[in-house]
């Protein structure tokens, strides 16, 4: 257990950080489950909006650092190649 003020500080600032950051790679992960749903269930409206809802939340976290950028975009892109696909079906 943190003994000094500073260590003490830094042991709340990591459990706020923390749970902010769950939350945030929650988000992401619903959002791209919801574009593999609408993928799968063949709804050309649907999957467009939540390509659009999934990237924001992709790009959003990486922004805020939770998570790294170039996973953000190589998911990105997977998700648009998949609905590209999707589409010219």
């Amino acid at each position: 257990m943190a003994q000094h003020k500073s260590a003490k500080k830094r042991a709340r600032q990591t459990v706020k950080r923390t749970e902010r950051n769950r939350s945030v790679r929650s988000r992401v992960k619903t959002g791209m489950k919801k574009f593999r749903t609408t993928v799968e269930a063949e709804d050309a409206d649907q999957t467009t909006a939540a390509l659009r809802a999934a990237e924001g939340l992709l790009s959003r976290a990486a922004s805020k650092g939770v998570i790294p950028k170039k996973r953000a975009r190589r998911h990105i892109s997977r998700l648009a190649k998949r609905a590209h696909e999707a589409a010219s079906s």
